[in-house]
């Protein structure tokens, strides 16, 4: 038996060796497969792919995404917005560079690749083509790629293609019937008759006012859309309008007679033609090319000196308590990224760059707070992407200046709050709960029963209490008359073409023009430097920080530990195993959303 152990533990360590061996060279696997070399030819198209995830902070592409891109030796296909317009206007200096090829699809994911990013992306594609010839080639072109491919001359379109002008259009899902059938109530509490994220639980149909508003937000994103196209292909916004009522989806030969593509072509037809402007690679056989992703990694020239730096902060994705997952806006990293920015001597102005829909109210007071600091000892300029709603307008309100894209969606002045709870559900599979408790409020987060009057009311209050805060502060921030804010706020969103003729935004314009006025509120005028965002970390890095990253116990504020998170809330059924109920959480979250 002595023998037998002795063996077994042999062999686990001998396996134990063999799997640590398996996995280390499976980290330099990767690592070189992620760190290849490319370099660009002499004269060379650059090969612009719509198919890409384009956030506004791309430093943090998902695992299974860096781990894909690893093994296929591949870049990965999340950008920065900020480097991939860098990248286009550094191109357009560049010699070695002698046109665009713009190619794919755009795949917008989660808050990414939106309008307004579109809208700045394709700025840069302007301005490149005022020196150097931009051509685009697809077989089938959605509104999105269409809208950043109308500047490019030639624009192609397979023989096989379509061209889609069949305007914007939303279908909300509506759960009330469903809910109420299987015996799942929500209530809820709520400020602003066009706060509508509520009504897919309690209605079956947008109520008037929700129509209302999303009808007047898609009709402004519309317009942006046919006066850009318009103008681009010579045409006018009645006449697009025209194309998309009676028609919507254009065939290659009907895209090409409405003036909407220059030519139908098949790729190697297209190919000749990128190899007659760049010439032909010898072992590759096809024009000579480089990646956007290659060439903003490859290329990136030194941090400029100038008399100031102008720090960024970007706050992309949902609002959330603590440090956040890579698609959200942690609050506490937020605030700590402000406040390092803020006690930098080096950085002589602070620009919050802000794509959210909203989320909790205490992380967006926090990020507001910082922001409040940072404006008393150096200029705090808001540059919003194509989200700026509810917690993301909060987080805004008192920059010294704040800048939109006519299509970025903003507003939202609201606050609720939404309370479910499964006691039919429940009794109908004979499950009931009895309680005892030491004060009337003490069950206040239950999700076994519907919420008392008085318990109604105390939440009613509260939500009451966050939404004069927030009329409060956008006044206060905004130089509004207080009951200005409360017209057009009322959980409305408005467009930013919309918001700044409101008074809620300042300036129309992206990044950049944010960062040039916060150079000059600074007062270091045209010589500065402005932060970029670092690009995707390697798999082989993201996997060693996650194995070594520590789990910090945080500080819960008052509010957190009486309402938590709603969207974590199911885990109270979990307490089916905790007979007291005591460690149940309060299933809901005062939302600015």
């Amino acid at each position: 038996m002595k023998d037998f152990f002795k063996t077994l533990f042999a062999c686990l360590i001998a396996l134990g060796v063999f799997a640590g061996g398996i996995f280390f060279l499976f980290l330099g696997f990767a690592a070189l497969a992620g760190s290849s070399k490319d370099t660009v030819p002499p004269k060379a198209v650059l090969v612009v792919d719509l198919d890409m995830n384009l956030r506004d902070r791309g430093d943090d592409a998902a695992m299974a995404e860096a781990l894909q891109s690893a093994l296929k030796g591949e870049e990965s296909r999340t950008m920065a917005l900020a480097t991939v317009v860098a990248a286009v206007d550094r191109a357009a200096d560049d010699e070695r560079i002698v046109g665009i090829y713009l190619t794919g699809n755009v795949t917008p994911v989660g808050y990414s690749s939106g309008p307004a990013a579109l809208k700045e992306f394709r700025a840069a594609l302007q301005r490149f083509k005022a020196k150097k010839p931009v051509l685009a080639y697809n077989v089938d072109w959605g509104k999105q790629d269409y809208y950043l491919a109308s500047l490019a001359s030639p624009l192609i379109i397979n023989p096989a293609g379509h061209v889609e002008v069949n305007g914007l259009g939303a279908q909300p899902m509506f759960f009330a019937d469903a809910l109420q059938k299987y015996g799942i109530q929500v209530e809820v509490t709520r400020v602003g008759k066009y706060k509508s994220a509520v009504e897919p639980f309690l209605l079956n149909r947008m109520s008037d006012p929700s129509r209302e508003q999303l009808q007047k937000l898609l009709d402004d994103v519309w317009t942006e859309w046919k006066a850009t196209v318009a103008a681009d292909r010579k045409q006018t916004p009645e006449a697009l309008q025209a194309l998309a009522d009676e028609r919507g989806l254009l065939r290659a030969e009907e895209a090409v007679t409405a003036g909407l593509a220059d030519r139908v072509a098949s790729f190697d037809e297209v190919q000749a033609e990128l190899e007659t402007l760049a010439g032909t690679h010898e072992q590759l056989k096809t024009f000579n090319q480089i990646e956007l992703a290659k060439y903003a990694k490859l290329e990136a020239p030194p941090r400029k000196s100038g008399k100031g730096r102008i720090g960024v902060v970007y706050a992309e994705g949902e609002i959330v308590n603590g440090e956040g997952r890579p698609e959200q806006a942690g609050g506490d990293r937020v605030s700590r990224e402000l406040r390092k920015l803020r006690k930098d001597p080096e950085v002589k102005a602070v620009v919050l760059r802000v794509n959210s829909p909203g989320g909790s109210a205490s992380a967006s007071d926090l990020i507001q707070r910082e922001v409040i600091l940072t404006r008393k000892e150096k200029p705090v300029v808001i540059s919003m992407g194509s989200y700026a709603a509810s917690g993301g307008y909060w987080i805004s309100a008192y920059g010294d200046r704040i800048f939109a894209e006519p299509t970025t969606i903003t507003g939202s002045i609201g606050v609720f709050g939404m309370l479910p709870n499964v006691q039919k559900l429940a009794n109908e599979h004979g499950i009931t709960w009895d309680s005892v408790q030491t004060a009337k409020m003490a069950n206040l987060g239950t999700l076994t029963r519907p919420k008392t009057e008085a318990e109604l009311a105390r939440i009613q209050g509260m939500v009451d209490h966050v939404y004069e805060q927030f009329l409060t502060k956008v006044s206060e921030g905004r130089k509004l008359e207080r009951e200005k804010v409360h017209e057009i706020g009322q959980g409305r969103v408005w467009s930013g073409a919309e918001a700044s003729k409101l008074g809620l935004v300042d300036e129309l314009g992206g990044l950049l023009e944010a960062a040039k006025f916060a150079a000059e509120k600074a007062g270091v005028g045209s010589d500065y430097q402005m932060d970029l965002p670092s690009g995707p970390k390697p798999f082989a890095q993201q996997l060693m920080e996650s194995l070594n990253e520590e789990k910090k116990p945080r500080a819960r504020s008052a509010v957190e530990r009486l309402w938590g998170d709603v969207q974590q809330q199911v885990e109270v059924l979990r307490s089916f195993d905790d007979p007291t109920g005591v460690y149940a959480r309060m299933p809901v979250e005062l939302t600015i959303r």
